[in-house]
This record gives structure tokens, C-alpha cells and sequence, in this order.
């Protein structure tokens, strides 16, 4: 199970996952994404995994590919951590 949450403010869209990204899920978070997206206004996208216990290969590729379009993925813990600066290294070609 996944909680996704959207908070938008006049300079930042905030999208904050809390539980599994993982199976139907995954789909789900990246409709919410390209929904974001669209209505972006020149709005920052931040995404917020501070609340994720587990994020399984095609969540990490969707994370990847947030992270290519210019989303700030936020984390903690080390797991986390490692998932988006490997995400982060997508963004700059490493």
C-alpha cells in the first residue's frame, strides 16, 4: 500500500509518498507525477520518499526518470538514500 499526497504551493509542488512503492502502485505515483507535471505553472517538483519502507525496480526506474525531468526526490535513512543518488546519478550521466 502507498499514500500519495500533493501539496501545492505558489513555488513548489510537493509530492509525498508514505508505504510501498511497489506493484499497482508504481502506475499510480506516476499518474499523480504527470498530473503534477502538467499543471506545473513553473513550480518546483519535490518528491518526498522521507515516509517509503520499500521501493521495488520499477519504482526505482520511475523515481530515475522523476529525477531526469528535474524533480527533487528528498529521502532519509541509508536504504533511501542510496536509492536516490542512484536515481541522481541518472540525471547527470554517471
Amino acid at each position: 500500500m502507498l499514500k500519495i499526497t500533493t501539496h501545492v504551493s505558489d513555488d513548489v509542488t510537493r509530492i509525498t509518498l508514505e508505504g510501498r512503492l511497489a506493484g499497482p502502485w508504481i502506475g499510480e505515483l506516476e499518474r499523480c507525477w504527470r498530473e503534477s507535471e502538467q499543471s506545473a505553472a513553473g513550480r518546483q517538483l519535490v518528491v518526498d520518499l522521507t515516509g517509503v519502507t520499500f521501493v521495488e525496480q520499477e519504482g526505482k526506474a520511475l523515481l530515475s526518470r522523476m529525477c531526469q525531468s528535474g524533480a527533487d526526490l528528498l529521502a532519509t535513512g541509508c536504504c533511501m538514500r542510496s536509492i536516490v543518488e542512484d536515481a541522481k546519478k541518472t540525471r547527470s550521466g554517471r
